[in-house]
């Protein structure tokens, strides 16, 4: 409204105009007062142009994926004195929001008749330490140049994603790029399970022998029953909202690999996950090994 008075005062007059609008003069020069001295508005609206930089940066920092909840723990974890209802009015006016999920294509193709490992997890995916529970799962791309499937392997304790793939096809050398890839980087320790959906890649012999031989003991589910991989379920949904639906259109496997790149560092080591305390898993694991270490010192 104010632009409008503006626009046609010069012809009009604010009072006549104002009579017009649901507004008052006094209100109108009183804006305009505030324009020319910043100085002059309240403690209030000096206080929210300050928070409203400040969200604004926590959602530019995160992939433009967080909602208030995530919004607010950040400000939180950055020591700003600041309600959850003021950063959803905030946010509001900026006309910003969260990334929301949708539905998830189904990838699995089950191996008919397949001798398959027992089901070791039973939907409980919990840990006590890293290395404990592996989840495995992958799915789908859409780009100009066709389909590509991107696997993930993800430790249960902190929810981290220790291995990842991208390729063109989702055949058995997928999934078993993504476990390499955890293998290197995490290596197996004494009584790792490795838990998935009964696809035909999970169950390949190659997969299956490569578990055995680094002594991991796999773990399957019910084929097509989500609860039974719940977690990697979870971890593919925000994948796919965060940064596949809010990225794309994506060109090629070349695009989608350095996207994906890109948001795996920042979900391991910036992503505040609230089933571990809204914190980083990065940041998880790390207290969980500073806390081993605190009693040998003190010894």
């Amino acid at each position: 409204m104010v632009d409008f008075i503006d626009e046609h005062r010069a012809d009009d007059g604010v009072e006549p105009i104002c009579q017009q609008l649901p507004i008052a003069p006094s209100t109108y020069f009183e804006h305009k007062a505030c324009e020319a001295d910043p100085s002059r508005r309240s403690a209030r609206a000096l206080r929210d142009e300050s928070l409203q930089a400040e969200i604004q940066r926590v959602w530019d920092e995160n992939f433009w994926v967080y909602g208030t909840r995530k919004v607010w723990r950040q400000l939180q974890r950055e020591s700003y004195d600041v309600a959850r209802c003021t950063v959803e009015r905030l946010m509001r006016r900026m006309g910003i929001q969260g990334a929301v999920r949708g539905a998830r294509c189904r990838t699995t193709a089950p191996a008919a008749q397949a001798d398959c490992p027992a089901d070791r997890v039973k939907r409980q995916f919990n840990a006590q330490r890293p290395n404990q529970l592996w989840v495995a799962d992958f799915t789908y791309v859409a780009t100009w140049s066709g389909f590509v499937y991107t696997a993930f392997i993800i430790d249960v304790f902190a929810n981290r994603i220790v291995g990842r793939r991208t390729a063109r096809s989702m055949r058995t050398d997928l999934v078993l790029d993504a476990l390499e890839q955890a293998l290197y980087a995490r290596g197996p320790e004494d009584g790792l399970i490795h838990h998935s959906d009964r696809g035909t890649q999970y169950l390949s012999i190659c997969y299956t022998e490569r578990l055995q031989d680094v002594g991991i003991e796999g773990s399957v589910g019910t084929t097509g029953d989500s609860y039974d991989n719940a977690l990697a379920e979870s971890i593919i949904g925000l994948y796919k909202a965060e940064l596949i639906h809010r990225r794309g259109p994506w060109r090629s496997l070349d695009d989608v690999e350095y996207g994906t790149l890109e948001w795996v560092d920042w979900f391991n080591h910036r992503r505040l996950l609230e089933p571990i305390g809204h914190v980083p898993p990065a940041e998880f694991e790390m207290a969980y090994y500073e806390q081993l270490e605190s009693p040998a010192i003190g010894a």
